[in-house]
C-alpha cells in the first residue's frame, strides 16, 4: 500500500463504508461490498460499482482482474486516511498547529492532561527503543 503523498478528496459517508469493507477484508468484489453493507444500505449493484469506480478515481482503491471479476483492494492504509483527515482539521481550524488542537481537546474535556502526559511518556519510550535499536544495528 502506498503512503499518501498529498491530501486526497474526502470520502463521503457511503464511500467510507465501502472502504471499511475493503480494509477489513483486504480485498473485495462489488458483490462482497453489497452483501456486507446490505443491513445498513440496500444498494443496487450499479451503485456499488459506481462508488468503487469513484474510490479508484480518488486514489483510495485499485482493482485486479480475477477472470472477469474486478477484485478491489485498498491503495492507501486506513490510518493514513485518518491522519490526513486530522491534518485537514489542524490546517483548517487550528492554523496548522498541533498544539492548538491538543489545547482545544483538553479545554473541551475530550482528553485529560494526564492522558496527554501518558501518551507523551509512551512516545518518549518508543523513541528511546528505536534509537537503541538503531545504535545496535550500526555497531
Amino acid at each position: 500500500m502506498k503512503k499518501q503523498a498529498k491530501q486526497k478528496a474526502a470520502l463521503s459517508p457511503l464511500e467510507d463504508a465501502v472502504m471499511k469493507v475493503i480494509w477489513a477484508r483486504g480485498s473485495a468484489t462489488a458483490d462482497d461490498v453489497r452483501e456486507a453493507l446490505f443491513e445498513q444500505h440496500e444498494l443496487k449493484d450499479s451503485t456499488v460499482r459506481t462508488i468503487l469506480r469513484r474510490l479508484e478515481e480518488k486514489g483510495y482503491a485499485t482493482h485486479d482482474l480475477d477472470g472477469r471479476t474486478y477484485v478491489y483492494r485498498p491503495q492507501v492504509a486506513q490510518q493514513n486516511v485518518a491522519s490526513d483527515a486530522v491534518r485537514g482539521i489542524i490546517d483548517r481550524f487550528c492554523a496548522g498547529s498541533v498544539e492548538n488542537l491538543l489545547v482545544g481537546l483538553v479545554d473541551d474535556k475530550v482528553i485529560t492532561p494526564d492522558k496527554l502526559r501518558d501518551l507523551a511518556d509512551q512516545i518518549t519510550a518508543a523513541e528511546k527503543k528505536q534509537n537503541a535499536a538503531a545504535k545496535r544495528k550500526n555497531k
